[in-house]
């Protein structure tokens, strides 16, 4: 059996993170206010989207955070999933707010008011702003780390739902039509389930223990069976135990041979899975052709020890 424990998770820095949930939660409070006074129920559908991105923040910084503590007996790999799970709370949050926020849409379209598109413009044009500059500090650690990725897109689906408050801002300026607000909400909110679709469903594919996504699992046993001395290959599982974690487990045949090739094998078959596929965690089990498992231990003892047995 072999362990290899070249973990790689994302780095992010705790001080962005922080300016990032400081900045927001001050943004939150400031675009509710001017929502409530502008009477858009676009902006304040941007602000509760706002307030979600403080949340997911938070949590994914908690998460980044204790990720990175060391394992132990009652942890053995970690908490590497603290990240997926901070991962599917984001995708959660992200499709409640759509769907209040379509809620809320409707009811605006059922009984519309008077709104201010100035104070709308000014206020949605900052908030573009600021979620641009918090997606650029999450950018580099979204591409490895789906915890990471949840929060970015957040803010991104935030970026383009406070776009979509400008753009109904400046229809109500130039035409008074109010009910430019809630058709806007309604894509604001068709964008926002866009974005946490992909998060939610990896999230729940690493939490069941799913193939990886884009691995090719024919590939995988393909290149198993071209090392040296692998005659066949069985009982294969891969999975993500976190970011930057693929896990494997198979059993191996090999003819009888020395622990000595037995350990070249396995040596082999680590090092092939890790530089194709990225596939950093593997656990192989021998089993040796024409015998038994039970019987792999006698099998693969050198030469001379099976000659020393003997003459006892």
């Amino acid at each position: 059996m072999s362990h290899d424990h070249s973990h790689a998770p994302a780095h992010v820095s705790s001080k962005k993170m922080a300016w990032a949930v400081c900045l927001t939660l001050g943004f939150v409070i400031a675009e509710a206010i001017a929502g409530i006074f502008a009477h858009s129920i676009a902006l304040l559908s941007d602000a509760g989207h706002n307030f979600a991105d403080a949340a997911a923040l938070a949590f994914t910084w908690y998460a980044i955070w204790i990720s990175r503590k060391p394992a132990h007996q009652n942890m053995t790999f970690g908490y590497h999933r603290v990240g997926i799970l901070a991962a599917l709370v984001n995708a959660v949050s992200l499709v409640v707010i759509a769907l209040i926020i379509i809620y809320e849409a409707i009811e605006h379209l059922a009984h519309p008011h008077p709104v201010n598109s100035v104070l709308m413009i000014g206020v949605a044009l900052v908030a573009v702003v600021m979620n641009m500059v918090i997606g650029l500090w999450l950018h580099a650690g979204a591409k490895h780390d789906i915890n990471i990725r949840g929060a970015y897109a957040h803010m991104i689906g935030d970026a383009v739902s406070a776009l979509g408050v400008v753009i109904a801002g400046i229809i109500v300026f130039f035409t008074k039509a109010s009910i430019a607000d809630p058709i806007v909400s309604f894509v604001i909110a068709a964008l926002i389930l866009k974005s946490a679709w992909g998060v939610l469903t990896e999230s729940v594919t690493i939490l069941l223990e799913g193939t990886p996504e884009g691995l090719d699992m024919d590939a995988v046993i393909a290149a198993i069976r071209k090392v040296a001395g692998v005659l066949d290959v069985h009982d294969l599982h891969v999975w993500t135990v976190g970011p930057g974690v693929i896990a494997c487990s198979c059993h191996i045949l090999v003819a009888e041979q020395s622990v000595r090739e037995g350990q070249q094998i396995l040596r082999c078959v680590r090092h092939d899975l890790d530089h194709q596929f990225k596939i950093n965690h593997t656990t192989v089990q021998i089993e040796v052709e024409g015998h038994d498992c039970d019987e792999m231990y006698c099998s693969m003892k050198p030469a001379a020890q099976h000659a020393h047995d003997h003459s006892h």
